[in-house]
């Protein structure tokens, strides 16, 4: 019988408030040293409204394509047949630990006007796509999609399959199933998956500025914008810090629910 009287021994109690210290204390850093004074005037600069606007769009295109592409996706790996799914599945993860500079630079040499699908892009098209706010878009999904995949294959499996397989004992195709019976079931999971989706393309740096720049106005995102601030206005990268924060704090709030709901519905 497992113990549920909430006490923590010694040995574990230590560790875990250092670990909360170590995690806490950063973010606790940057709201002392945030100059609350001139706050708004610094956010109502053109150049942060500016950065702020192309991200609230890019990370919003990247997941409005994550959902188009990454929910079939998801239900290929949770519900078909095909095999070599396993193979499809560490694929499709790579980039979760995939250093985002590289994703970048993988990028570059697939859709660069030398790349191996660039090349024809601008043969073909006259497409160039690094260095525009295309390529934002393009280098957000690329980190932020599989987030989506992930959260929407847990959710198809946890969901119960009987209600499929009566849908499909009335007569109903699969491509009828899925629409009427698999997404709404799924639904809270594609919610939060889009939701964790929509923070990381928002927070992409790495990728964005391989493969896209820093073009204040076209691929100057609020992340490049810090980098950026940082090296000659330290108050300036610590109010968009502050906000990028807020938007983090706001994506765990939407997805509290979810995580407590689980956490209560555990044995």
């Amino acid at each position: 019988m497992s113990r549920r009287d909430g006490g923590v021994p010694l040995p574990l109690l230590v560790p875990a408030a250092l670990g909360t210290l170590f995690l806490v204390l950063p973010l606790l850093g940057l709201l002392v040293r945030t100059p609350w004074s001139d706050l708004g005037t610094r956010l109502t600069d053109p150049a942060v409204g500016q950065a702020l606007r192309l991200s609230l769009v890019s990370a919003t295109l990247a997941t409005a394509v994550s959902l188009v592409l990454g929910v079939p996706l998801a239900w290929v790996l949770a519900r078909s047949r095909i095999r070599g799914r396993s193979v499809l599945r560490a694929l499709v993860t790579v980039p979760l630990v995939l250093p985002p500079v590289v994703g970048g630079v993988a990028l570059f040499l697939v859709l660069g006007r030398n790349g191996i699908v660039g090349t024809w892009l601008d043969q073909w098209f006259g497409l160039t796509i690094p260095f525009t706010t295309t390529a934002v878009v393009i280098a957000e999904t690329f980190v932020a999609m599989p987030f989506l995949v992930i959260s929407v294959e847990g959710a198809l499996r946890a969901a119960d399959a009987r209600f499929e397989d009566a849908a499909a004992t009335l007569g109903a195709d699969r491509w009828t199933t899925f629409r009427r019976v698999t997404l709404p079931l799924v639904a809270p999971g594609v919610a939060a998956g889009a939701v964790l989706c929509w923070a990381r393309a928002l927070g992409e740096f790495g990728a964005t500025i391989t493969f896209a720049g820093n073009f204040p106005g076209t691929t100057q995102t609020m992340p490049l914008s810090v980098y950026l601030a940082l090296q000659s206005d330290p108050e300036a990268a610590i109010v968009l810090s502050l906000v990028l924060l807020a938007v983090s704090l706001a994506t765990l709030l939407v997805l509290r629910d979810r995580w407590l709901g689980r956490a209560e519905a555990a044995p």
